[in-house]
């Protein structure tokens, strides 16, 4: 049935879709890097299968270097990125970011030193292959924030748990990939040499 026509000398009203405000400056971008957006060329197109590596394999020395910045970030969590050529799934460089948040409990990257780091990234031709942070009191599995920030669907999301909660030693270094909010663990091969 259609609504009744609006009354002599009224007007109708009609629903008007809800907008954001516009601000002014520069984007805030919080965690994880993968908040923030490559150039559309750079985007994966939503029909097209993203097809993804079921382990994630890393060298020896990056390995060592992401679990020394999250003991030295500690008791604060760490965080940072591991860079590698777009489209080959091999981490290569590693980049640790400042935990802008100082927390425990949380990390953000400085949205400045975000969007010069995907810069340099696109001039490189890289993209982020593991996106990493630590847990200081918690054991090394994506919590639901980190879960509802992982915008980034080719990357591993490592974790790394400084605190001793399996009783197998100081940390544990796990991955995963995050993928529509579904988290799975896939196995690490550490290596020394590609």
């Amino acid at each position: 049935m259609a609504p009744p026509p609006a009354a002599s000398g009224t007007s109708a009203t009609r629903a008007v879709p809800h907008r954001p405000p516009v601000r002014d400056g520069p984007p805030v971008v919080h965690r994880p890097p993968c908040a923030a957006r490559r150039p559309e060329r750079r985007r994966t197109a939503p029909s097209r299968l993203l097809i993804l590596a079921t382990m994630l394999t890393i060298t020896r020395a990056l390995h060592d270097q992401i679990v020394a910045h999250a003991r030295k970030d500690h008791p604060d969590e760490a965080c940072g990125v591991v860079a590698g050529p777009a489209g080959t799934d091999r981490p290569e460089r590693f980049l640790p970011m400042l935990n802008a948040a100082m927390s425990p409990t949380f990390y953000e990257f400085d949205s400045g030193d975000l969007l010069k780091l995907y810069r340099e990234m696109d001039d490189r031709d890289e993209e982020p292959v593991v996106v990493y942070h630590s847990h200081t009191a918690t054991e090394a599995y994506p919590s639901r924030t980190d879960i509802s920030y992982a915008n980034e669907p080719g990357a591993h999301y490592v974790l790394v748990s400084t605190a001793d909660t399996d009783g197998l030693g100081e940390f544990q270094f796990r991955s995963f990939r995050i993928l529509d909010g579904v988290v799975t663990e896939e196995d690490v091969r550490v290596v020394e040499a590609y």
